[in-house]
């Protein structure tokens, strides 16, 4: 372990190291995985000149607690520049407040303390130079549905740090606006919205729906209104994307996120609009969400 390096001391519930993914696997039955919030990911990197695609963490609900260890060659100390991202929660940095996007200073021996997010659920932490994992498949994000990449991080764990690929931007502050208390995320109907009646069709975009406890990077179960088919005869396995609401036999849909299956069998009643991906990833239990159609659709 070189002298630039995180110490896990606390993970809170669930702490992964994620970068962009992994694409172009599918066919071997990979997902591409990565961050589930990607723009939160890239502007945590951009923060600090890292180039975008840099492995960082993705803390869910909070709880990280971290020991910085940054000294050079000779021992002598010296610091790491952090930021964090994504959902807003409380940060103290060696027993001092800190803000977050915005790059940071971190002292060796500081400790990184995260609270509980105000609202959304997953934060990023980026360090410069970024975090030295093994990639797998090029890429060095933990995949829970296929088991790949690093697992989730436990208490103890040491994260070394690679060395920075550029200057520091001088960006002081990036503003940016919390995840809203009820999500509206664009949907272009299809692939088999001519599965579902009439009525379901238009319930998906008139209902309210509320994110469940039974929700994870694979995907947010929605509790509303049951979808109703109007087709009952089965439907072969086809390949499944980031952004589909799949509809499996309760009408109860499922959005699928990062760590999606690469292939299902139940059909999908809609697709959310890529550019509204990440907005999904910050989907916390009991949220309202509410879909909006994009494009003609039938």
């Amino acid at each position: 372990m070189n002298g630039r390096h995180l110490e896990i001391l606390a993970p809170g519930p669930l702490t992964t190291v994620q970068d962009l993914g992994r694409p172009g696997w599918a066919h071997l039955g990979v997902t591409a995985s990565g961050a589930a919030d990607t723009a939160s990911l890239t502007l945590a990197n951009r923060l600090l000149g890292n180039p975008e695609n840099t492995a960082a963490l993705e803390i869910t609900l909070g709880g990280l607690r971290a020991r910085i260890h940054s000294r050079g060659p000779d021992g002598t100390p010296g610091v790491l520049h952090l930021a964090l991202t994504g959902a807003p929660c409380p940060v103290r940095l060696g027993g001092v407040a800190a803000g977050m996007n915005a790059p940071v200073a971190a002292a060796d021996g500081h400790v990184l303390e995260l609270g509980p997010p105000s609202s959304g659920l997953r934060t990023y932490l980026a360090v410069r130079g970024g975090l030295d994992v093994p990639p797998t498949l090029g890429s060095r994000s933990a995949d829970l549905l296929s088991g790949l990449g690093p697992p989730p991080l436990t208490a103890g764990e040491l994260l070394a740090v690679g060395p920075a690929a550029g200057p520091l931007p001088g960006v002081d502050l990036a503003p940016c606006a919390a995840p809203p208390r009820e999500f509206t995320l664009r949907v272009v109907p299809g692939p088999r919205d001519d599965w579902f009646d009439a009525r379901s069709r238009e319930t998906l975009y008139r209902a309210r729906w509320e994110a469940t406890s039974r929700s994870n990077r694979v995907g947010v179960r929605l509790a509303g209104p049951a979808l109703v088919r109007g087709r009952h005869d089965e439907l072969p396995a086809e390949g499944m994307v980031r952004g589909a609401l799949q509809v499996p036999p309760n009408g109860l849909p499922i959005l699928f996120l990062a760590d999606h299956p690469v292939t299902g069998g139940y059909p999908v009643i809609g697709v959310v609009h890529a550019d509204d991906l990440s907005l999904a990833g910050q989907l916390p239990p009991g949220a309202a969400v509410r879909f909006r159609r994009y494009g003609a659709g039938r």
